[in-house]
């Protein structure tokens, strides 16, 4: 199970887009609120989110973490201890921890970028600390994938799915999506 966090703010194309392409792909994604179950994207728009932080704990089933862009989301996500616990926990146990656009300056933060290669929206590579910042659409470091930002937000995902359940699958939803 993948779970994607989503605090109010974050960016909704850099969210919904790859939970989308993960799902038709199979691969099972849980969306968690950061304040609540109904959650504000930058552009006013509200998800209900299938379960709420209080609700969330780190379980066997765990494959990795979403992290989507936004602001203030991104620092919304980054001052709740149970999304960090997640990311942290996902990074220490060679688990997926995947963020686009200003997220990966939460990675760098807590120091999971350090001699990884990774890419974000550009303004927030100084927060990648210790990374080499490619400048890439999707960047993917074993399993640490960051996306640059809403435009490559299907390129995360199907990067995503790549890395999960191999490159056939991923080209499958692309085709089935009309993109490929």
């Amino acid at each position: 199970m993948f779970y994607c966090f989503l605090a109010d703010g974050f960016e909704e194309t850099e969210a919904i887009a790859p939970i989308d392409i993960l799902r038709r792909a199979g691969i099972r994604v849980c969306t968690v609120g950061v304040g609540g179950d109904m959650i504000r994207s930058s552009h006013n728009l509200y998800v209900n989110a299938d379960i709420n932080i209080s609700q969330f704990e780190i379980n066997e089933g765990i494959e990795g973490v979403i992290l989507p862009g936004g602001m203030p989301g991104v620092t919304n996500l980054y001052a709740d201890e149970t999304v960090l616990d997640a990311v942290r926990y996902c990074s220490e146990n060679d688990l997926f921890v995947c963020a686009i656009c200003a997220a990966p300056m939460l990675l760098g933060k807590l120091g999971i970028l350090s001699g990884k290669k990774a890419t974000c929206f550009p303004g927030f590579e100084k927060d990648l600390e210790g990374a080499t910042v490619t400048g890439k659409h999707v960047t993917i470091d074993g399993k640490v994938i960051t996306a640059k930002g809403a435009g490559c937000a299907l390129e995360f995902g199907f990067a995503i799915v790549a890395q999960v359940k191999g490159q056939k699958a991923s080209d499958n939803v692309a085709v089935s999506m009309q993109c490929r």
